[in-house]
């Protein structure tokens, strides 16, 4: 889970913490918002003192002193620190009499529940009592009491009342500190009711008592529901198989998206898909903890794999509902890893792969460091040793002259065997930081011609041109290698490449005046095979305008839909990376497929460094990018080998 949306002000908010005013801390209740000098009393005989300073790893531990020295003591540093009066809750700082003290100011067992949790919850959005003190009983379903969890623990009425609308599951904010409980216990709690960015809680916690024990089975829920409010808090199951739909931020907050129903797609991307449809069976499944980057992850799942039985509390923040687990996840490797693409017939192979900059400028894009460039170049070789085309176009290469990508060439070369691959010059790569490349095997294929380029001012990118025959000669073919203007960096003012809201982003007039240019490109080419990252899903308009003009899209032909992706955003896959034939070389096309080495992987897995768990990472093909290679098989006539 992320941090909390209130954290120390001075503080990384990596490290922060999640402490509100009138929250009980260690039996002090804090009567303002924190600031970086909090006094942490424990029920214990320490006090710590933390001194936050710019972060709160900075922390002072005083040593345990005598029980005679603590009651003065505490109370001259929280005047010193606090400068504030601190009210006393349960339990009360450590004193000489701090049991009897805690026994008599404590509600006890035989103090009753002055509301149900139901009346608590609610049946709208919002507890009705928000601001009053209750004292709610329940069973203890979920367990997060920890400062590196939730801060909390969840309960649940284990007699539901007879309004489905209302639901019977509260979140305590009280931490191990102030009260330890676990799976089973039967409490009775007193707390603030209120709404914490959205969820329902009882914050601060001013008394929590063990009564017992008891059970609550988890309640079987389908997804889509009918809405989740009304099984905030409460114990679920998921007896249907949900797919991961999207790990973005596993390495860092824990947090997979599963969905009913398979895998989510772009609405942009292909025909039927609706996304308020999309958005009604997905579910956030959290780690129950607050931990960023944490060196024990959840585990490292691709999408496509399937979770079944998960079972677990449903909380909520970061305007979401989170399913914080209370047993392990288990999931099925429905989508497991493929070591080389779908073999493609024909006798001539050629792909399209964006290398995700793949730089030799150490520090401007892409690695940041000489161990994260070896690490970078280790990957990028084993796909290309993976793909084993006669001729890759390639995407985000530096634009300085012929070094990175002659540097990649030479990586790869000393894999496979010296002069396996060459690299063709692009005559002009524009100004852009980055610049499209095309690298070949001399053995299978032979350039007719030289390298040419278009020169239109649409590109920033200027496409690389080059017509190949297969070895001794045959019918030629032209890769026309493209990377067309991307959607994000958005244009000031609400001109026609401002987003529409349409689904197609930004710059998405651009893009299509790029797309009418390389018709007007491949008008005179033999045989065009136009391929690259065309920031373009399969259903928007450049695509529509190079399919209009005589195109064809040659995974829309050959690759069944639901492997038709090869990026994913926002926990969606789509087509950004496209093959598109002209009419003659259409007949002479056997086989196509997408390699799926790098969108169904968590990037934790690609070679950065800064947050990265360092035991995962692999010299291998996988996640050795942001987008999948598109892979073509060519029957061609004429030639050798």
């Amino acid at each position: 889970m992320r941090q909390a949306e209130v954290v120390r002000p001075a503080c990384d908010a990596r490290a922060g913490s999640r402490v509100r005013a009138g929250d009980p801390v260690h039996g002090v209740v804090i009567p303002r918002p924190p600031t970086c000098q909090d006094l942490l009393i424990s029920s214990s005989l320490h006090i710590y003192v933390e001194i936050c300073k710019r972060c709160p790893s900075k922390v002072r531990v005083m040593r345990v002193l005598p029980r005679a020295t603590l009651a003065a003591l505490g109370a001259a540093v929280l005047s010193a620190v606090l400068a504030v009066p601190a009210v006393a809750a349960s339990p009360a700082p450590a004193t000489p009499d701090a049991p009897a003290a805690r026994e008599a100011a404590a509600a006890s067992c035989d103090t009753p529940a002055t509301h149900r949790i139901s009346q608590v919850q609610g049946s709208g959005d919002a507890t009705p009592l928000a601001g009053q003190t209750v004292r709610v009983e329940g069973v203890v379903t979920g367990d997060f009491q920890r400062s590196d969890q939730l801060s909390g623990f969840f309960l649940q009425d284990p007699r539901p009342d007879s309004d489905p609308a209302t639901s019977e599951g509260l979140f305590a904010f009280a931490r191990d500190t102030f009260k330890d409980v676990k799976p089973g216990d039967r409490v009775l709690v007193t707390g603030k009711a209120v709404e914490f960015n959205g969820w329902t809680e009882l914050s601060p916690v001013t008394a929590v008592d063990v009564c017992g024990t008891g059970t609550v089975p988890a309640l079987p829920s389908t997804l889509p529901g009918d809405g989740l409010e009304r099984v905030e808090n409460m114990l679920l199951t998921f007896p249907q198989p949900l797919t991961v739909t999207d790990h973005y931020n596993l390495g860092r907050f824990g947090e997979v998206t599963v969905s009913a129903g398979g895998r989510l797609f772009q609405p942009t991307d292909r025909p039927g898909v609706d996304p308020g449809e999309q958005r009604a069976r997905t579910l956030l499944v959290d780690d129950g903890s607050t931990r960023q980057n944490p060196a024990t992850l959840p585990p490292v799942v691709r999408t496509g794999q399937v979770a079944v039985g998960l079972t677990g509390v449903l909380g909520y923040g970061f305007d979401t509902y989170r399913l914080q687990p209370t047993r392990p996840v288990a999931y099925l490797d429905a989508n497991p890893r493929l070591p080389k693409p779908f073999p493609v017939i024909g006798n001539v192979k050629v792909a399209s792969f964006n290398t995700l900059n793949w730089f030799t400028t150490v520090g401007s894009r892409g690695a940041t460091n000489a161990e994260e460039q070896r690490r970078q170049l280790a990957k990028l070789v084993a796909a290309l040793k993976g793909i084993d085309a006669d001729a890759v176009a390639l995407m985000e290469v530096e634009n300085n002259g012929q070094t990175a990508l002659q540097t990649l060439v030479d990586a790869v070369n000393a894999e496979v065997g010296a002069g396996t691959y060459a690299a063709l010059t692009h005559p002009y790569p524009g100004t852009d930081a980055i610049q499209v490349g095309l690298i070949y095997k001399p053995a299978r294929l032979e350039p007719v011609g030289e390298p040419r380029a278009a020169q239109d001012p649409v590109f920033s990118r200027p496409p690389l041109i080059q017509t190949f025959r297969r070895a001794g000669g045959g019918q030629p073919f032209t890769m026309v290698v493209n990377h067309l203007k991307s959607k994000g960096s958005c244009p000031a003012g609400d001109g026609p490449d401002a987003d529409q809201g349409d689904g197609q982003g930004c710059w998405n007039a651009t893009r299509v005046k790029q797309a009418q240019a390389l018709l007007g490109l491949v008008e005179d080419l033999p045989n065009p095979l136009v391929l690259g990252d065309l920031n373009a899903y399969g259903e928007e308009d450049p695509i529509d305008t190079l399919e209009a003009g005589g195109l064809t899209s040659l995974t829309k032909r050959f690759v069944p839909a639901p492997l038709r992706y090869s990026y994913l955003f926002d926990g969606m896959s789509g087509e950004l990376d496209h093959a598109l034939a002209g009419r003659q070389l259409l007949k002479r096309v056997t086989s196509t497929t997408i390699w799926h080495i790098n969108a169904d992987e968590p990037r934790i897995l690609d070679y950065n460094t800064e947050f990265n768990p360092p035991d995962l990472y692999r010299p291998d093909a996988y996640r050795s990018s942001d987008h999948d290679p598109v892979v073509i098989g060519l029957t061609l006539p004429g030639g050798k080998g």
